[in-house]
C-alpha cells in the first residue's frame, strides 16, 4: 500500500536531451567513501538486504552498490535493474499535466468539475472548487483512498496474497475517496492524498483523448529516451533485470517474516505511484526537468511554487510543489526531487535546483527508515557530516 496515516506510507510518484545525456556505461569517479559508507552501513545494519546510489555531478557519474538483489542466490545489486518507484511517480504525472498547459489543453486553473463532470455528485464535495493546481498540490482537500480502512486491510499481511493481482479502475479509486468527508477546503492546507494524482490523470485522459500512458510516452518517457521506464499498469511483472523486493507486508512484529512482493498488481496506485524506473534514468528525467529541459520556464515556475508541509505527518523540513517537494538537510542544503514507497521498494531522488547535481537511490526493502537517504543526501551534498 502506498499511503496510511504513518509518513512513512504518505511516501506512499527529446532527442537532443538523449544526446547529452551520459551515457549508461559513464565511468565513475574514483570513489565516493562518503556515500559508500552509508550504503555499508545500511545493509550491515539489516535496513534493507541491498542497496544502490548513483550520482550525476554535471559531467561526474558514479553508481555505488552494497547488499544483493536477491537474497536466495547472492546477486550483486546492478545499475540498471528496473524497480517501483512509488509515489515519484507524481513528479511524471505532474509533469504530463504541465506539458498539456503549455500546449493550450488545459488550465491549472480549470476546475475538476470542467473535465470530470458528475463525478463528484452525491458526494460533500464541490467540485466546481477544486482546481487542477490544487490536485497536484495537495491543497484540493479530497481524501486518500488509500486511507480506507476496508482498502487498507486489503494489502496488509496475509490479505496481500489474497489481493496482490487485483485490478482497480481509477473510478473505483475515487469512489472509496468520496465515501469520506474532505480533510479541508480546497486551497486551505496540504494534506497528501494519491486520490489527488487519479483525478490529474482521469483529466489528462479527457483532455487528450488518449490514454494517461500514451501520454507519458510522449510527453517524457520518448523525449528523454527513459529505456527503464514504464507504467505497466495491471501487468504484475517487472520486465527487464531488477532486485527482489522484499517487503514485510506492513507487519508490526518487531521480528516481522519478510516475503517476496516483487509480483504485484500496481493499478491500485496508477499515476500515484506505479511506475517502474531505474536510477540512471530518474536522475536524467530530473535533472532534465529542473534544468529546465522538459517544460517551458512559465510552467516549471508554477511545479517549483510551494506550499508549507507542516503539521501533515509528512516528510520532515519540507514544502510541496506541483508533484515535486523541496527539503532542507541538517546542513542547511536544500535539494529538490521526489521520493516514493511501496511494497518491497524505497526511492529518494533528490539534487539541486538546477539539475546538475542529482543524486538517486533504491533499496529493495520496505522497513528502513528515512534517515538512510538523508544520510546519503547529507554525505554527498554536506560533506563535513560525512
Amino acid at each position: 500500500m502506498i499511503a496510511s496515516t504513518s509518513a512513512k506510507a504518505a511516501l506512499l510518484i527529446a532527442a537532443t536531451l538523449v544526446a547529452t545525456a551520459l551515457p549508461a556505461s559513464a565511468s565513475p569517479a574514483p570513489g565516493n567513501p562518503g556515500v559508500q559508507r552509508v550504503l555499508d552501513q545500511a545493509v550491515a545494519s539489516k535496513i534493507a538486504p541491498g542497496i544502490v546510489t548513483e550520482i550525476r555531478d554535471g559531467h561526474r557519474s558514479w553508481f555505488g552498490s552494497a547488499g544483493v538483489s536477491d537474497t536466495s542466490t547472492g546477486r550483486k545489486r546492478r545499475q540498471q535493474e528496473r524497480f517501483r518507484i512509488g509515489s515519484a511517480s507524481k513528479a511524471f504525472t505532474a509533469t504530463v499535466v504541465l506539458k498539456l498547459g503549455a500546449e493550450g489543453k488545459l488550465s491549472l486553473d480549470d476546475t475538476v468539475a470542467r473535465w470530470l463532470p458528475g463525478l463528484f455528485d452525491g458526494s460533500a464535495y464541490d467540485a466546481d472548487k477544486i482546481t487542477i493546481r490544487q490536485l497536484l498540490n495537495q491543497t484540493s482537500g479530497i481524501y486518500a483512498y488509500t486511507n480506507d480502512e476496508e482498502f487498507f486491510a486489503k494489502g496488509v499481511g496475509e490479505e496481500w496474497f489474497k489481493h496482490r493481482y487485483d485490478t482497480y479502475t481509477p473510478e473505483q479509486l475515487v469512489k472509496v475517496a468520496l465515501a469520506h468527508p474532505p480533510t479541508g477546503t480546497p486551497g486551505q492546507r496540504f494534506t497528501y492524498s494519491n486520490t489527488n494524482y487519479i483525478l490529474a490523470a482521469m483529466i489528462v485522459e479527457k483532455a487528450t483523448g488518449r490514454t494517461f500512458t500514451q501520454e507519458l510516452d510522449r510527453t517524457v518517457i520518448r523525449p528523454l529516451g527513459l529505456s527503464g521506464t514504464s507504467l505497466p499498469g495491471a501487468d504484475p511483472k517487472i520486465r527487464g533485470p531488477h532486485p527482489v523486493h522484499y517487503s514485510i507486508l506492513f507487519s508490526r512484529d518487531p521480528q516481522p517474516t519478510i516475503y517476496d512482493a516483487t509480483k504485484m498488481n500496481q493499478s491500485f496506485a496508477w499515476a500515484a505511484g506505479g511506475i517502474i524506473s531505474t536510477t540512471t534514468d530518474l536522475n536524467r528525467f530530473f535533472g532534465a526537468l529542473f534544468g529546465g529541459r522538459v517544460l517551458p520556464a512559465a510552467q516549471l515556475r508554477e511545479m517549483l511554487t510551494t506550499v508549507p508541509t507542516e503539521g501533515s505527518n509528512w516528510i520532515p523540513n519540507t514544502r510541496y510543489g506541483l508533484g515535486v517537494f523541496e527539503q532542507e538537510l541538517p546542513c542547511g542544503v536544500t535539494v529538490w526531487g521526489n521520493a516514493g514507497a511501496t511494497y518491497g521498494s524505497w526511492s529518494y531522488s533528490m539534487g539541486t535546483r538546477d539539475g546538475k547535481h542529482r543524486v538517486t537511490s533504491q533499496l529493495n526493502g520496505d522497513w528502513a527508515p528515512l534517515s538512510v537517504f538523508n544520510d546519503v543526501l547529507s554525505a554527498e551534498f554536506c560533506p563535513a557530516t560525512s
